[in-house]
């Protein structure tokens, strides 16, 4: 947990604050929007909780913080917060928090399936979402996006004796993988279970398409709080820009009504509507 002595000048006086070991990964301000703004540099609490529900969400957000940069004075409500993940976004679909420095503090998700659950990129092992997990019928299957945000990976599929599957061009990450994706053609993993290179972010970036509704995006793209839009950045491509370019248009061919990424913000739309922020966002980038 934060250490009151690096609290940074910038949080307004009250019970929660953020610390001088804040990465600015985005995590707080994904849960706690109201409690938590940014510099540019870090993130700081720009206003306290005002109600229960802000109080619950900036707890949340102390316990997800991949650094432990978020303190509170009062910490009566942590339990509370950490028995509250995996998050539950809609029936069966699960955002696990407990995010990981590993990953530069990534989001990771579980989808529960009758024919097998699904943990997609990874969050740091933490016993107690173990549990949950396995509550929830166990993970059968490990999908890892590329090779940045696999954490903890490697230790759930020991846990559930889970089937990790990344691609071969990120597989140094994950070298014992139990199922390795070769080319660039779209790949079915399981019955519903879309796997679409898009390379571009890194060499071999693969996004997941689940039930035609829910695509985990890795950090191909996600939501823009500041630009109110889907989002792909040069400025965070570390194997060709042109190459991303190519892979967000891919994606046009394709019908979903959430966008769940590693890092930034996830969104939900009507298909419809989805389909017309992702065309906005190929023409975007494009231009």
């Amino acid at each position: 947990m934060a250490e009151l002595a690096k609290r940074l000048p910038e949080n307004v006086e009250g019970s929660f604050f953020v610390d001088s070991t804040c990465i600015d990964c985005d995590t707080c301000r994904q849960i706690a929007p109201a409690t938590f703004g940014e510099t540019g540099e870090f993130s700081f609490v720009q206003l306290q909780p005002r109600s229960a529900d802000e109080r619950r969400a900036a707890y949340r957000a102390l316990v997800a913080c991949p650094t432990g940069s978020i303190g509170a004075g009062d910490k009566t409500g942590v339990a509370a917060a950490v028995r509250d993940f995996p998050l539950a976004l809609e029936p069966g679909l699960f955002y696990c928090g407990f995010n990981s420095r590993k990953s530069f503090g990534g989001n990771s998700y579980f989808l529960r399936h009758p024919e097998g659950n699904w943990l997609i990129d990874a969050p740091r092992f933490v016993e107690h979402l173990a549990r949950r997990l396995e509550e929830e019928g166990g993970i059968r299957y490990i999908f890892l996006t590329h090779r940045d945000d696999v954490a903890d990976a490697s230790l759930y599929a020991a846990r559930f004796g889970a089937q990790r599957i990344i691609h071969r061009l990120e597989l140094a990450a994950q070298p014992d993988a139990e199922r390795v994706m070769e080319g660039f053609e779209p790949i079915e993993l399981a019955p519903g279970f879309l796997a679409i290179p898009t390379p571009g972010h890194t060499r071999g970036h693969s996004v997941l398409l689940a039930g035609e509704r829910l695509l985990f995006s890795g950090d191909h793209i996600w939501w823009s709080r500041h630009r109110g839009r889907l989002n792909a950045s040069r400025d965070v491509c570390w194997y060709s820009w042109r190459e991303q370019v190519r892979s967000v248009r891919r994606l046009e061919s394709y019908s979903f009504e959430w966008v769940l990424p590693g890092h930034g913000q996830r969104v939900h739309f009507p298909r419809e509507e989805m389909a017309r922020q992702v065309a906005r966002l190929a023409e975007a980038v494009a231009a």
